[in-house]
């Protein structure tokens, strides 16, 4: 696989990982017990640490893209093990022109 390629899958996975991890870990003023700006949501975060979230994902997402490079070499689950449209055997026709 070239680096290019790789790069692209990391990059795909940390945006996918930033946007699942940034409900975590996050309070409301209400929550936190402070001083609501006017005119702020109700559900908007006091305590928002976006470095947090960016270490997260650039762990999770080197996890995942090992993973993803490992299983690419090795072969350890391939197509076949997640076909879930398996063609019903009535409908298969053989050829019995030959």
């Amino acid at each position: 696989m070239q680096i290019t390629s790789i790069l692209a899958i990391y990059f795909l996975f940390w945006v996918m990982c930033a946007f699942v991890l940034l409900p975590f870990g996050v309070k409301t003023a209400d929550e936190m017990g402070v001083e609501k700006v006017p005119g702020q949501a109700d559900s908007a975060p006091a305590n928002f640490r976006p470095g947090r979230i960016v270490i997260r994902a650039t762990i999770m997402a080197t996890v995942l893209t090992t993973l993803w490079v490992l299983n690419y070499e090795n072969r350890w689950i391939g197509v076949d093990a997640i076909d879930i449209f398996e063609r019903p055997g009535h409908l298969v026709t053989e050829d019995t022109a030959s």
